[in-house]
């Protein structure tokens, strides 16, 4: 099939130059495209100082992976900041951060840490808008683990402050910085599959002690009537929500209770629904790419009981499935922790569908327009699915004032879709959205 077959007028040899250049400007992650960004990046003065709020597993993680690519990344770890007093020690050894720039108190951190450039985001979720607000106000970038908040309303406030501070935001969906979404992006914008009709993706586990039960610590001596190192600041964290009395599992397992997260819905679709937002091509301009309507299904099949203690094990459902309607095409995501076959990851347009799989993404054109759409495999080169490449990818965009991957016009869109998804799982209901008036029904 010759190369004038394909849309819009786009030659296949085209479109893959089109593609190679994309995945070269993800493979560069942070390093700096020119020569003065490159003198800038390696001047000691241009070092990019970090500050960390909350430092559990994943809180732990970011402070790790930096502390052993300072050299690399030009960055140090400043101050820390954690409600719990063993993750605080733990992570100031692990990283070098001075006693006195490690807190229990967030806004004492941003009050007294005026260098610090940028603030990661690794609290439970119910804190995630109260400290990315303040540490946008305070005049700092954000790296926020996701979901991005708990509310509708919380996203347009992060939103709002981001293009009120200027600052860069970076919602923690690593996805975002593989390269396979954005060649996949590029197929999509060229045309080649026709008009997009709805796109797919899974993200399954399975184990035998329930999902959580065996994330991070769990210190049966920990609580907040411990002393030193031992204690917790529990009335701090729960916000006014659940129970008044100390709960370790409310505590160290927060995601299975909806007063503190979001389950599946939070911990584990956003790894497909940001990385399928920018490949199915979703526009993030003005009043566009904003859910429509939103459902949810699933439920509480299997983790009922928890084996130790014989008490209720979690509120949120151990399988559930979101569907998701946009102007003029739809997106389906599956989640579950008691089964690890999912869905293929794709997107089906009404010429061709696109698949994702081994070094490349697939077209398999429909059999109505074979003859017109030429079918085959884009190469896929440059980072995969990593947290260090997503790192790269804010502190790059913070030197060179660039749109991080998964920035807040995209971390917005999506945000408001994972809200609704919960509305509609824990309320039965479905849910549309406006997004002129920033107003949902049901």
């Amino acid at each position: 099939m010759s190369d004038q077959n394909t849309n819009n007028g786009n030659s296949r040899r085209d479109f893959i130059k089109v593609a190679a250049t994309g995945a070269a400007a993800i493979t560069a992650s942070y390093m700096p495209s020119t020569a003065e960004g490159m003198r800038r990046v390696l001047g000691a003065n241009e070092r990019i100082q970090t500050a960390h709020v909350g430092l559990g597993a994943q809180g732990s993680t970011h402070v790790r992976l930096l502390a052993e690519r300072k050299q690399e990344t030009n960055t140090e770890v400043v101050a820390l900041c954690d409600l719990y007093g063993r993750n605080r020690n733990e992570n100031r050894t692990r990283a070098g951060v001075k006693e006195a720039s490690v807190y229990v108190d967030y806004r004492k951190l941003l009050e007294k840490e005026k260098d610090v450039d940028a603030v990661w985001v690794a609290t439970s979720d119910n804190w995630h808008a109260d400290v990315a607000l303040a540490a946008l106000a305070a005049g700092k970038h954000v790296y926020c683990e996701k979901p991005m908040c708990k509310t509708v309303e919380e996203a347009f406030a992060i939103y709002d402050a981001v293009k009120k501070s200027g600052k860069k935001f970076q919602v923690g969906s690593q996805g975002c910085s593989d390269t396979k979404w954005h060649v996949a992006k590029k197929v999509v914008e060229s045309g080649r599959i026709g008009h997009v009709v709805v796109a797919q993706g899974s993200y399954m586990r399975n184990g035998r002690v329930g999902e959580w039960n065996n994330y991070g610590r769990f210190d049966k001596d920990a609580g907040p009537n411990a002393s030193g190192e031992a204690n917790i600041d529990w009335e701090t964290f729960r916000k006014g929500k659940g129970p008044k009395e100390f709960d370790p599992d409310r505590f160290f397992r927060w995601r299975k209770y909806w007063a503190y997260g979001s389950g599946l819905v939070g911990d584990l679709l956003p790894h497909r629904l940001h990385p399928l937002f920018i490949a199915m091509n979703l526009p993030t301009d003005g009043l566009k790419g904003f859910p429509r309507r939103v459902s949810s299904m699933g439920g509480l099949y299997v983790q009922k009981v928890n084996a130790e203690t014989g008490k209720m094990d979690r509120e949120v459902p151990d399988f559930i499935n979101m569907s998701i309607d946009y102007d003029d095409m739809s997106m389906m995501a599956m989640s579950s922790c008691i089964n690890e076959q999912g869905w293929p990851d794709m997107i089906r347009g009404n010429k061709a569908s696109l698949y994702f799989g081994g070094n490349g993404v697939e077209i398999r054109p429909e059999r109505a327009w074979a003859d017109e759409v030429e079918g085959g495999i884009e190469p896929v080169t440059g980072p995969g699915e990593s947290i260090e490449s997503h790192h790269d990818n804010l502190l790059m965009c913070i030197r060179e004032n660039k749109v991080p991957n998964a920035n807040i016009d995209l971390a917005l869109r999506v945000m408001v879709g994972i809200a609704l998804g919960e509305m509609a799982y824990r309320q039965n209901k479905t849910f549309t959205f406006d997004p002129a008036t920033r107003k949902y029904s049901s």
